[in-house]
Protein backbone atom coordinates (compact mmCIF):
# COMPACT_ATOMS: atom_id res chain seq x y z
CA UNK A 1 0.00 0.00 0.00
CA UNK A 2 0.99 3.83 -1.08
CA UNK A 3 2.30 5.93 2.03
CA UNK A 4 0.72 8.87 1.78
CA UNK A 5 2.61 11.25 4.78
CA UNK A 6 5.98 11.96 2.88
CA UNK A 7 6.45 15.25 3.20
CA UNK A 8 9.29 16.60 0.81
CA UNK A 9 11.93 17.86 3.81
CA UNK A 10 13.80 16.98 6.41
CA UNK A 11 13.01 17.95 9.82
CA UNK A 12 12.64 15.44 13.04
CA UNK A 13 9.11 15.82 13.38
CA UNK A 14 8.53 15.20 9.47
CA UNK A 15 10.37 12.01 10.01
CA UNK A 16 8.52 10.99 12.77
CA UNK A 17 5.16 11.29 10.89
CA UNK A 18 6.59 9.25 8.23
CA UNK A 19 7.28 6.42 10.12
CA UNK A 20 4.22 6.59 12.80
CA UNK A 21 2.04 9.13 11.11
CA UNK A 22 -0.18 6.44 9.11
CA UNK A 23 -3.79 6.34 10.22
CA UNK A 24 -4.00 3.22 12.83
CA UNK A 25 0.01 3.16 13.10
CA UNK A 26 0.25 5.00 16.77
CA UNK A 27 -2.95 2.77 17.67
CA UNK A 28 -0.77 -0.46 16.76
CA UNK A 29 2.47 0.47 19.08
CA UNK A 30 0.00 1.67 21.86
CA UNK A 31 -1.71 -1.88 21.79
CA UNK A 32 1.68 -3.66 21.47
CA UNK A 33 3.18 -1.06 24.61
CA UNK A 34 0.86 -3.17 27.20
CA UNK A 35 1.62 -6.45 25.62
CA UNK A 36 2.86 -8.75 22.50
CA UNK A 37 -0.03 -9.89 20.86
CA UNK A 38 -1.18 -11.88 17.64
CA UNK A 39 -2.85 -10.55 14.37
CA UNK A 40 -6.33 -11.62 15.53
CA UNK A 41 -5.59 -10.21 18.72
CA UNK A 42 -5.03 -6.62 16.86
CA UNK A 43 -7.71 -6.83 14.43
CA UNK A 44 -9.95 -7.23 18.12
CA UNK A 45 -8.65 -4.49 19.61
CA UNK A 46 -8.72 -1.71 17.14
CA UNK A 47 -11.99 -2.14 15.80
CA UNK A 48 -12.54 -0.45 12.35
CA UNK A 49 -9.35 -1.68 10.42
CA UNK A 50 -9.39 -4.12 7.32
CA UNK A 51 -7.00 -6.57 7.41
CA UNK A 52 -5.49 -5.64 4.47
CA UNK A 53 -4.65 -2.06 6.20
CA UNK A 54 -3.33 -3.63 9.22
CA UNK A 55 -1.07 -6.31 7.21
CA UNK A 56 0.62 -2.64 5.73
CA UNK A 57 0.88 -1.35 9.64
CA UNK A 58 2.55 -4.09 10.74
CA UNK A 59 5.19 -4.43 8.00
CA UNK A 60 5.79 -0.58 7.69
CA UNK A 61 6.77 -0.51 11.45
CA UNK A 62 8.65 -3.91 11.40
CA UNK A 63 10.58 -2.12 8.30
CA UNK A 64 10.99 0.53 10.63
CA UNK A 65 12.53 -1.18 13.38
CA UNK A 66 9.61 -0.23 15.77
CA UNK A 67 7.76 -3.66 16.17
CA UNK A 68 8.90 -7.37 15.63
CA UNK A 69 7.93 -10.90 14.48
CA UNK A 70 7.74 -13.31 17.03
CA UNK A 71 7.59 -16.59 15.13
CA UNK A 72 8.44 -20.17 16.43
CA UNK A 73 8.61 -23.34 14.90
CA UNK A 74 6.53 -25.49 15.37
CA UNK A 75 3.71 -22.98 16.65
CA UNK A 76 1.10 -21.47 14.44
CA UNK A 77 0.70 -18.45 15.43
CA UNK A 78 3.11 -15.51 15.02
CA UNK A 79 3.07 -12.53 17.63
CA UNK A 80 4.46 -9.17 17.27
CA UNK A 81 5.81 -7.55 19.83
CA UNK A 82 7.40 -3.94 20.60
CA UNK A 83 11.32 -3.01 19.76
CA UNK A 84 13.09 -0.81 22.40
CA UNK A 85 12.51 1.90 19.68
CA UNK A 86 8.93 1.72 19.73
CA UNK A 87 9.17 1.63 23.60
CA UNK A 88 10.80 5.11 22.82
CA UNK A 89 7.22 6.28 21.60
CA UNK A 90 6.07 5.90 25.34
CA UNK A 91 5.66 9.67 26.37
CA UNK A 92 4.50 10.56 22.96
CA UNK A 93 1.72 8.65 23.51
CA UNK A 94 0.74 9.24 27.01
CA UNK A 95 0.94 13.13 25.91
CA UNK A 96 -1.33 12.64 22.99
CA UNK A 97 -3.54 10.98 25.77
CA UNK A 98 -3.63 13.61 27.59
CA UNK A 99 -3.95 16.30 25.51
CA UNK A 100 -6.81 14.21 23.96
CA UNK A 101 -8.42 14.41 27.34
CA UNK A 102 -8.22 18.07 28.07
CA UNK A 103 -9.07 19.38 24.53
CA UNK A 104 -10.63 17.19 22.20
CA UNK A 105 -14.57 15.96 21.89
CA UNK A 106 -15.50 13.70 24.80
CA UNK A 107 -17.21 10.24 23.31
CA UNK A 108 -20.26 10.42 21.76
CA UNK A 109 -23.60 7.95 22.48
CA UNK A 110 -22.33 5.79 19.87
CA UNK A 111 -18.63 5.23 20.53
CA UNK A 112 -17.55 2.43 22.41
CA UNK A 113 -14.81 3.25 25.58
CA UNK A 114 -12.96 0.18 26.50
CA UNK A 115 -12.23 -0.42 30.39
CA UNK A 116 -8.71 0.22 29.45
CA UNK A 117 -9.03 3.12 27.65
CA UNK A 118 -11.03 5.02 30.41
CA UNK A 119 -8.32 3.21 33.07
CA UNK A 120 -4.79 4.91 30.74
CA UNK A 121 -6.88 8.02 30.06
CA UNK A 122 -7.20 8.55 33.63
CA UNK A 123 -3.94 7.56 34.87
CA UNK A 124 -1.93 9.78 31.96
CA UNK A 125 -4.08 12.59 33.42
CA UNK A 126 -3.82 12.77 36.71
CA UNK A 127 0.01 11.94 36.40
CA UNK A 128 0.51 14.80 34.52
CA UNK A 129 -1.45 17.11 37.16
CA UNK A 130 0.04 15.40 39.80
CA UNK A 131 -3.67 15.00 41.07
CA UNK A 132 -3.06 12.03 44.22
CA UNK A 133 -4.94 10.82 46.45
CA UNK A 134 -3.41 10.88 49.94
CA UNK A 135 -2.73 7.54 50.80
CA UNK A 136 -2.13 4.60 48.32
CA UNK A 137 -5.45 3.11 46.45
CA UNK A 138 -6.93 0.92 44.06
CA UNK A 139 -9.94 0.95 41.71
CA UNK A 140 -11.33 -1.06 38.98
CA UNK A 141 -12.61 0.54 36.41
CA UNK A 142 -15.87 -0.28 34.38
CA UNK A 143 -17.35 1.56 31.22
CA UNK A 144 -19.69 0.05 28.76
CA UNK A 145 -18.16 -3.59 28.40
CA UNK A 146 -18.27 -6.13 30.66
CA UNK A 147 -14.23 -5.91 30.67
CA UNK A 148 -12.86 -4.39 33.63
CA UNK A 149 -9.37 -2.80 34.81
CA UNK A 150 -7.37 -1.61 37.21
CA UNK A 151 -5.70 2.10 38.06
CA UNK A 152 -3.36 2.12 41.65
CA UNK A 153 -1.90 4.54 42.83
CA UNK A 154 1.50 3.38 45.09
CA UNK A 155 1.89 6.37 47.10
CA UNK A 156 4.34 7.93 43.95
CA UNK A 157 2.48 7.71 40.75
CA UNK A 158 -1.11 5.84 39.22
CA UNK A 159 -0.40 3.21 37.55
CA UNK A 160 -2.14 0.39 35.68
CA UNK A 161 -2.26 -3.24 37.19
CA UNK A 162 -3.53 -6.49 35.95
CA UNK A 163 -6.92 -7.46 36.95
CA UNK A 164 -6.67 -10.66 39.82
CA UNK A 165 -8.66 -12.38 42.01
CA UNK A 166 -6.51 -12.15 45.30
CA UNK A 167 -5.88 -9.11 45.37
CA UNK A 168 -9.19 -6.93 45.53
CA UNK A 169 -9.69 -3.48 44.30
CA UNK A 170 -10.92 -1.10 47.30
CA UNK A 171 -13.39 0.48 44.65
CA UNK A 172 -15.43 -0.99 42.30
CA UNK A 173 -16.17 2.03 39.74
CA UNK A 174 -18.93 1.58 37.19
CA UNK A 175 -20.17 4.43 34.83
CA UNK A 176 -21.19 5.53 31.26
CA UNK A 177 -18.33 6.46 29.54
CA UNK A 178 -19.34 9.98 28.61
CA UNK A 179 -19.53 10.80 32.93
CA UNK A 180 -16.35 9.06 33.51
CA UNK A 181 -14.39 11.15 30.72
CA UNK A 182 -15.98 14.39 31.68
CA UNK A 183 -15.65 13.49 35.51
CA UNK A 184 -11.47 13.27 34.89
CA UNK A 185 -11.73 16.39 32.71
CA UNK A 186 -12.84 18.24 35.51
CA UNK A 187 -15.19 19.96 33.25
CA UNK A 188 -17.03 22.99 34.79
CA UNK A 189 -19.91 22.03 35.94
CA UNK A 190 -20.94 20.10 39.24
CA UNK A 191 -18.53 17.34 40.19
CA UNK A 192 -20.47 16.21 43.03
CA UNK A 193 -23.41 15.61 40.66
CA UNK A 194 -20.92 13.43 38.08
CA UNK A 195 -19.46 11.61 40.78
CA UNK A 196 -23.18 10.57 41.96
CA UNK A 197 -23.66 9.06 38.56
CA UNK A 198 -21.05 6.43 39.19
CA UNK A 199 -22.06 3.09 40.38
CA UNK A 200 -19.63 1.94 43.44
CA UNK A 201 -18.79 -0.96 45.01
CA UNK A 202 -17.04 -0.90 48.81
CA UNK A 203 -16.91 -0.22 51.64
CA UNK A 204 -17.50 3.08 53.40
CA UNK A 205 -14.48 4.55 54.03
CA UNK A 206 -13.15 3.47 50.13
CA UNK A 207 -16.26 5.58 48.82
CA UNK A 208 -16.03 8.68 50.66
CA UNK A 209 -12.10 8.98 50.14
CA UNK A 210 -13.03 8.26 46.61
CA UNK A 211 -15.49 11.29 46.69
CA UNK A 212 -13.28 13.69 48.15
CA UNK A 213 -10.47 12.72 45.83
CA UNK A 214 -13.25 13.94 42.73
CA UNK A 215 -14.96 16.55 44.72
CA UNK A 216 -12.79 17.59 47.86
CA UNK A 217 -15.93 16.40 49.63
CA UNK A 218 -16.22 13.23 51.34
CA UNK A 219 -19.37 11.46 51.56
CA UNK A 220 -20.07 7.62 52.57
Amino acid sequence: MARTNTYGHYCPAARTLEIVGEKWALLVVRDLLEQPQRFSDLMNSLGGITPKLLTARLRDLEAAGVIERDEQEGRRDVWYRITPTGEALTPVLRELVVWGVQFSPGPTDNERVSARSATASAVALFNSRRQFPPRPVTWEIACDTPSTRRMTFDGDRWRLVPVTADKPADLKIATSPGTWVSLIRGEPGDAATLFDRLHLTGDAEAIARCAAFFTGQERA
